[in-house]
């Protein structure tokens, strides 16, 4: 009974939906309002243009179609089911999936209260996480998946895979009565979508001419441009997981950022020693790796731990992108795995040391799960990677299967040799 109201304790902190004082705070909600905005513009335009530009010219329409398209798909899906089935309880605590209570934001208004923000905006906010989630996966597939195929299995994968891993850690599901530390979304977001993106890009298999054939970026500014509002954007990922704007928001927010300064400059310093010089794709997607590292652990850690998270990051996913795509010839296409999903894995045991109240200059804050001990805490953490990561495994790889019962997953070798743009869409990213 001890852990249950502990648990409970530390679920009220990191979701609202079982805040205890119902009473709407306009600080709160002017800075989730914002955090909101935030977190959509990491996937329009961020995402986009960040994965647009890693492509080959003649598929940068898609790609931009894809993040597009899944924004709008989730966004109704959400509406319709998503947030009842994540965040309700349906009159009874249910640890592996919620209620239908919210289904079209069914008893929702102007006046609806949760925690200390408006009930609309609390489902707004995580809608954006929803968005943001299955579009990290087009990275590991694109080039060669078809349109039709691609938002099929992006909103299956939604309803089937985010939903009930967010109400197990977010809404009072079974990881949080464990106690698991995922104060922004490494379990919820980026492990899921980077064991997911392992799983599409196994099954779907290598791009033509992988791994022989040059496969450059196209836009390396373009890319760049997206980096950079993926930084931005994050403080609202990471910073509105506080869901008030107080100090606990404005730490998340500055260990946030110094983990993503630490990713890049390790990235590039072990690019520069491997081949010679760095590159803006290097200091780009450590940027990327820093931040997906630290989102688990955000609001538990101090800004000297944000530093050793966000150095480790640069360097494990550095050498897990080498893994995968040099050793193994897994054709990944934008790195997803090794980045996000190597990433979250790290920083969700890394908040399980961090947090610790017992490091000194590293100590973190313990929140209501203090009393575990290091050793305790970070063996939660293990349970809440692996069981998310076989459960994303199984159930993508399921869904993919089911997918291609109904459809080809794959786009030809001429549509490919021709690029998505054309031979999908009938446009082209270029006409000059």
């Amino acid at each position: 009974m001890k852990l249950f109201s502990k648990s409970f304790l530390l679920a009220a902190l990191l979701c609202p939906a079982l805040a205890f004082a119902d009473q709407m705070n306009g600080a709160d909600t002017a800075w989730i309002l914002t955090s909101t905005a935030l977190v959509l513009f990491m996937t329009l335009p961020g995402l986009a243009l960040f994965y647009g530009g890693l492509v080959r010219a003649k598929n940068v329409l898609s790609v931009l179609m894809q993040c597009f398209a899944i924004a709008c798909g989730a966004s109704l899906l959400w509406l319709v089911v998503g947030y009842s089935l994540a965040f309700s309880d349906g009159g009874s605590v249910n640890a592996w999936i919620g209620g239908l209570d919210y289904v079209f934001f069914s008893g929702i208004d102007r006046e609806s209260i949760t925690g200390t923000l408006p009930t609309a905006l609390h489902g707004l906010f995580q809608m954006t996480f929803a968005i943001i989630t299955p579009a990290l996966i087009v990275g590991a597939f694109a080039e060669r998946m078809r349109f039709g195929a691609m938002l099929t299995f992006s909103m299956l994968w939604l309803l089937l895979v985010y939903v009930p891993v967010c109400h197990w850690v977010w809404g009072g599901g079974w990881l949080a009565e464990l106690g698991l530390y995922d104060f922004a979304g490494g379990t919820v977001v980026h492990i899921t979508a980077g064991v997911a993106a392992l799983v599409a890009a196994l099954v779907l298999g290598r791009r033509n001419g992988f791994p022989g054939a040059g496969m450059k970026p196209h836009n390396m500014t373009m890319t760049v441009m997206g980096a950079g509002m993926l930084w931005v954007g994050w403080f609202g990922f990471n910073g509105g997981s506080a869901v008030a704007a107080d100090g606990n928001a404005a730490m998340a927010m500055l260990v946030t950022h110094i983990s993503a300064a630490a990713g890049s400059l390790a990235w590039i310093a072990l690019e520069w020693k491997k081949f010679g010089k760095p590159s803006a794709l290097g200091i780009a997607t450590g940027m990327v790796a820093g931040l997906g590292t630290i989102t688990p652990a955000s609001g538990f850690v101090s800004p000297a731990a944000a530093l050793v998270i966000g150095l480790a990051a640069g360097v494990v996913c550095f050498y897990a992108v080498m893994l995968i795509k040099q050793r193994l010839k897994i054709d990944d296409s934008l790195d997803v795995f090794p980045v996000h999903g190597v990433g979250g894995i790290l920083g969700t045991l890394a908040a399980g040391v961090f947090a610790s109240t017992e490091l000194g200059l590293f100590s973190g804050y313990g929140f209501a799960f203090d009393h575990y001990g290091m050793l305790d805490q970070v063996g939660v953490q293990a349970v809440g990677v692996l069981a998310t990561a076989l459960y994303t495994a199984l159930a993508t790889w399921i869904i993919l299967r089911l997918v291609g019962l109904f459809t080809s997953l794959r786009v030809t070798p001429e549509e490919e040799s021709q690029g998505l743009d054309i031979a999908l869409h009938e446009e082209r990213g270029y006409d000059l």
